[in-house]
């Protein structure tokens, strides 16, 4: 008898099996989602145990268009729409007060809750062909390396799904390849919680002002230490510094990011992985630039770099 194959390209069979309470990972222009109907708290609940997320840790509400915003938020503030309606779809999340839809399941029992409209064609597809709103963090085990394609998800939780029930949306390659911007419209002025594509001066050329983030980590990727390989990841300013720290480190390879920022950005977690598969002990990477998309880069790689929890 042929078993099942998790990995699909058919949008039909995904819908189903999330009306039926699976777990799908669907392709973004950012990174993989791990998705589940954002309506169905069990469902929601086995997003957190095939991840081993913490559940107080909140999920991204993937919605088809703006005007999802007022069914799933109940007071979105005027920058709030501004930026739905320059932002969407896209990549960029929006902190927002959560409605009476939203379960505490996805909000980990906080009073708001992220939402944002995907620019991928096969994702926007599921979202308006179902009906359904998707929380979706993405498809890997908790603190590791986000996936770029449907392989990666593969590798990380073909495992742990169950064919049956669940699937892999193939969509192809991310074209962004790091997680969306968030941007916590709930305090004034706005914050900046985590930097992405969109970059903090694109969201200025929009609101008057936008501070960055201060206080506990409130949305996704906020935590010291995620995005993370099995092998140690340091950090210099230059190829010198690079050449210099390999010669007396062991087991040590060089990354240097491409002189295109999106092109780092969409190869950036293929290449952690790549290190990993090869067997690096020690990666070596030169920071990009602290300018535009440089800066999202730059908090992934520190996170990438930062102790691990024991």
């Amino acid at each position: 008898m042929n078993t099942p194959s998790l990995v699909t390209t058919n949008i039909d069979v995904a819908i189903r099996k999330l009306r039926a309470g699976g777990v799908v990972a669907v392709p973004t222009e950012t990174v993989y989602g791990l998705a589940a109907d954002a309506s169905n708290p069990a469902a929601v609940a086995r997003i957190f145990a095939v991840k081993g997320r913490p559940t107080g840790h909140p999920l991204i509400v993937h919605i088809a268009d703006a005007d999802q915003l007022d069914v799933w938020s109940s007071d979105p503030s005027t920058i709030a729409r501004q930026l739905a309606t320059n932002g969407w779809p896209g990549p960029l999340t929006l902190i927002v007060p959560r409605s009476e839809r939203v379960h505490d399941a996805v909000t980990g029992g906080r009073t708001t809750v992220g939402l944002r409209v995907p620019a991928h064609p096969m994702t926007l597809d599921l979202l308006r062909s179902s009906g359904l709103a998707i929380a979706a963090p993405s498809a890997n085990r908790f603190g590791a390396v986000s996936p770029t394609t449907a392989q990666h998800v593969l590798d990380d939780l073909g495992g742990l799904l169950d064919p049956a029930t669940d699937a892999i949306l193939d969509g192809g390659p991310c074209t962004v390849g790091l997680e969306s911007t968030i941007i916590d419209t709930t305090v004034n002025p706005p914050q900046l919680l985590r930097a992405g594509a969109i970059t903090a001066d694109d969201v200025a050329a929009l609101v008057s002002d936008l501070a960055q983030a201060s206080g506990p980590s409130r949305a996704s990727g906020m935590l010291e230490s995620h995005y993370a390989p099995q092998c140690a990841v340091r950090l210099v300013d230059t190829a010198d510094d690079a050449w210099a720290l390999r010669a007396g480190t062991p087991g040590a390879e060089i990354l240097e990011c491409n002189d295109d920022l999106a092109e780092a950005a969409r190869s950036l977690y293929s290449e952690l992985r790549a290190a990993d598969t090869r067997g690096v002990k020690i990666l070596i990477v030169v920071l990009p630039p602290a300018t535009g998309l440089g800066h999202a880069l730059r908090d992934r790689l520190a996170k990438a770099a930062a102790p691990r929890p024991q």
